[in-house]
């Protein structure tokens, strides 16, 4: 059997308690049984978290976009899901997951990206246990990770990338971008952010900073849609995007709490500030909307809530309520401002707010959690040795070197597709709609 401690996502007290058991960790590999209340946990907040994407993403995009673009958007978030499956077996799980050279404060290439002895799911049997649950579904519960990144892409540059050029994007993207950041921060010991201490405990780096950088830069590259900003582009059923968000706030607890790896006070509290931080991104958004332009509205309270998810999810497993509430409210305003006053100020095209609310929000949640780990705020507690300085120190390491390493290979991989079959439809098919012209379909009969 196989016992791991594969990511930061435990708590850090527990963090700190492990690194005195090391000498039996040895008894531990020897004497890991299977828990029928965890796997049955893991099994529920995998299933969650797929739902997160399908159909709870797609919903939520397909609504925001214009009644031509509509299947373009649901097709692509259908795609990603079944193309990372796929590349996650044959080599995705052991690039991110795989242990081999790796050895806590030693740097080398394994610090970076996983080796290749799980390539095809080596070794991932009907025995084989993550913690207290089989390794199949701890593979099947990072491969929804895996899913929901790239595709929260896709409202950035929605209404106006070619289909076989997302698919080429998503792919390299996917190798080269997602996995080693996944790695280094999820790897365990040696892993290069793991072992300067950076604390994600759900993927507010891994996933949304991540994923809001790169669609940041996506839009620099492919350039405004069409039109965009003299020609109204309003959402054409802001129904699908209430019941998408409604969707996604569900599916967060899988996605937070499930990353605690077992039905424990971990998880409990993972759920407990979810909801908090959630609630109050929601009423921050619409009051500093409600504010700004005299009225709420219903895409402002569920973009905020959104927000709040993005915000909570580094913060899941350490931060308290009062984190919660200062970390969903922080995010609730700043997100705002972002997606709004700097959008316009700075006059880039991020289609559906993908920048303003994943990658900032993420970063809001990510240096916050610096701070509200901290028992005297509430959260679990500092690791031995570290203060609310030095751990804030490390959170911003930890940004910025996300920030940079996506931003760069993303620019990079665009430039290569762009050269070989190019990224964007031409005028008429963007006039025409991308249901049509790359998918020969409407999503209504007119």
């Amino acid at each position: 059997m196989i016992f791991k401690l594969s990511s930061r996502r435990l708590t850090v007290s527990a963090l700190a308690g492990l690194a005195t058991l090391s000498p039996t960790l040895a008894l531990a590999e020897e004497t890991a049984v299977l828990n029928s209340g965890d796997t049955a946990w893991m099994l529920t907040a995998t299933a969650l978290v797929l739902f997160m994407t399908l159909p709870g993403l797609a919903l939520f995009y397909g609504g925001l976009v214009r009644a031509k673009n509509v299947l373009s958007v649901l097709m692509q978030c259908f795609t990603i899901a079944a193309l990372m499956t796929v590349l996650w077996v044959i080599y995705g799980y052991s690039l991110a997951f795989s242990t081999v050279g790796m050895e806590a404060g030693v740097l080398n290439l394994n610090s970076f990206v996983g080796g290749l002895d799980k390539i095809l799911l080596a070794g991932v049997t009907r025995e084989s246990l993550t913690e207290a649950f089989p390794e199949t579904v701890f593979a099947t519960f990072q491969l929804t990770f895996a899913i929901i990144t790239p595709a929260l892409m896709v409202g950035a540059f929605a209404e106006r990338m070619k289909f076989s050029a997302l698919l080429w994007f998503m792919a390299i993207w996917f190798t080269i971008v997602y996995l080693p950041i996944a790695h280094m921060v999820w790897g365990g010991d040696g892993a290069l952010m793991w072992d300067w201490g950076v604390l994600d405990f759900a993927g507010g780096t891994v996933v949304h900073i991540n994923a809001g950088i790169a669609a940041l830069v996506t839009v620099l590259v492919l350039g405004k849609r069409k039109g965009y900003p003299t020609t109204a582009m309003p959402p054409h059923n802001l129904g699908f995007t209430v019941i998408g968000a409604s969707m996604l706030w569900v599916g967060w607890f899988g996605f937070n709490a499930g990353s605690a790896l077992a039905a424990n006070e971990s998880a409990g509290m993972a759920m407990l500030v979810t909801q908090v931080a959630t609630a109050a991104a929601a009423l921050a958004w619409m009051f500093s909307e409600w504010l700004s332009h005299g009225k709420a509205s219903v895409l402002g309270v569920v973009t905020g809530a959104v927000a709040g998810l993005v915000a909570i999810t580094p913060a899941a497993g350490t931060a308290g309520p009062l984190g919660a509430l200062v970390i969903g409210a922080a995010s609730g305003v700043i997100c705002y401002f972002a997606s709004t006053k700097l959008k316009r100020a700075l006059g880039y095209d991020d289609s559906l707010d993908v920048f303003g609310v994943h990658a900032v929000g993420g970063i809001v949640g990510a240096i916050l959690t610096g701070v509200f780990v901290s028992a005297a705020l509430g959260g679990a507690g500092l690791a031995e040795g570290m203060t609310i300085a030095s751990q804030l120190w490390v959170q911003i390491k930890g940004v910025l070197f996300t920030v940079v390493y996506t931003g760069i290979l993303t620019w990079v991989i665009l430039k290569l597709v762009d050269l070989a079959i190019g990224l964007r439809v031409s005028e008429d098919e963007e006039t025409e709609g991308l249901d049509l012209s790359q998918h020969g379909e409407r999503g209504y009969i007119l």
